[in-house]
């Protein structure tokens, strides 16, 4: 875009003609990728009394190493629009510079990726540095929009008498990206917190509420809060667009672990649909109880379940197998009393060496947290079961 075409839509004080106007192209990937070339703009711009000028210098001066292909000048550039315009916000009117910040946000984001993978082959070295300097900034654009003392109206369109608090949650929600990104989790709290005490997380366009629904799902996960995991996850994955298939593959990922971590098997032809098929013998494993093929599916996926961060969780499904495993036993024998024998020669017969010690310490663990209900007699060996509802269903639910 025109250097004029630029200042005209800055002029017109309309936030998505600003915005429009102050769009960073994408990276010249045709380019070498090392600019020699260190262009400088002197431009001047002053709207109703506010100096534009080094705000538009910069991104001018981005927008020129983004033609060059040059991503590391071109986020540090970048990065220099990136603070300059959040200077601005705090005095322009009503919330007109929030779509503009937002899309700063996103390619500030972008480009401190691909300024880091691109220092990675350089100088084999890989700090996130370029990505931590851009939380930073994204830090501080959401300290600005949440501290603005305007109370937003949901649904109210953006004026230069709006809040700046509309911008917030898409600004978490690329935080949280980044947070996890740097595996940083700790950090995702300093901004759910505020956000939800404000009812921010509750208002603002359904994409935005969806994916803050995803990385609050997520954490809470990784705090082992599955109950507020499975609800958030569960919200975002049913009010995703019909259309964004790998999205929703995306929420799956963590959403089927909790599942069938609480006895809740999805069928296989979700699984197929989403091409989640690694899922496919653990749901089998675990409605049949057959220890053996969970492990091996376990192994055989370890390494991407540790990149999802969903093998720990994984493994405690294990328990619902045990449980499962066990009621089969009993649906074959029909009996209430089961000798500990016959659970070490089931236990055997699936490849699992365990001594009678184990399997009871298995049982004991399994009626500690309402798998089963009944009681051990250790001096007979035997498992005694109630006779009513010895495997509740519930129990497996609830946990």
């Amino acid at each position: 875009m025109s250097l004029n075409k630029i200042r005209a839509k800055i002029k017109t004080k309309d936030p998505y003609e600003i915005a429009s106007a102050l769009t960073l192209p994408p990276l010249n990937n045709e380019s070498k990728g090392n600019s020699s070339h260190n262009p400088r703009f002197n431009e001047r711009l002053t709207v109703d009394g506010v100096d534009w000028s080094s705000t538009l210098n910069a991104f001018l001066e981005a927008q020129a190493y983004a033609f060059a292909g040059d991503p590391m000048k071109c986020f540090a550039a970048q990065s220099t629009y990136h603070s300059s315009l959040n200077h601005l916000l705090g005095s322009s009117p009503g919330n007109i510079l929030i779509p503009a910040l937002t899309k700063a946000c996103r390619a500030t984001h972008e480009l401190a990726i691909i300024a880091d993978k691109h220092h990675t082959l350089t100088t084999h070295r890989n700090d996130h540095a370029c990505l931590q300097s851009a939380a930073n900034l994204l830090r501080e654009s959401f300290s600005k929009t949440l501290n603005d003392r305007k109370e937003m109206i949901p649904g109210a369109p953006l004026s230069e008498e709006g809040s700046k608090k509309v911008g917030v949650l898409f600004i978490v929600n690329q935080l949280c990206a980044m947070y996890f990104r740097l595996n940083t989790l700790r950090l995702c709290k300093n901004i759910l917190r505020p956000a939800e005490s404000r009812k921010l997380h509750l208002s603002g366009n359904k994409g935005d509420i969806v994916t803050y629904r995803y990385f609050a799902g997520r954490l809470n996960m990784f705090e082992d809060m599955y109950d507020q995991a499975e609800q958030n996850l569960d919200y975002a994955f049913q009010h995703c667009h019909k259309d964004a298939v790998v999205n929703k593959k995306k929420v799956l990922k963590y959403l089927i672990p909790i599942k069938l971590l609480r006895g809740r098997l999805p069928t296989i032809k979700l699984l197929e649909k989403y091409e989640l098929v690694e899922f496919i013998p653990f749901v089998k494993s675990l409605r049949q109880g057959d220890l053996r093929t969970f492990s091996e599916t376990l192994l055989a996926n370890q390494d991407k379940f540790i990149r999802n961060g969903t093998y720990l969780l994984l493994e405690k499904c294990k328990t619902v197998c045990h449980r499962n495993l066990f009621k089969r036993i009993f649906m074959i024998q029909q009996k209430y009393q089961i000798s500990l024998d016959d659970m070490v020669g089931a236990m055997k017969w699936l490849g699992m060496d365990m001594d009678l010690d184990e399997v009871e310490c298995i049982l004991a663990n399994l009626i500690f947290r309402g798998y089963v209900k009944g009681y051990l007699s250790h001096s007979k060996r035997i498992l005694v079961l109630s006779k009513k509802d010895p495997f509740p269903k519930t129990s497996v639910i609830k946990r």
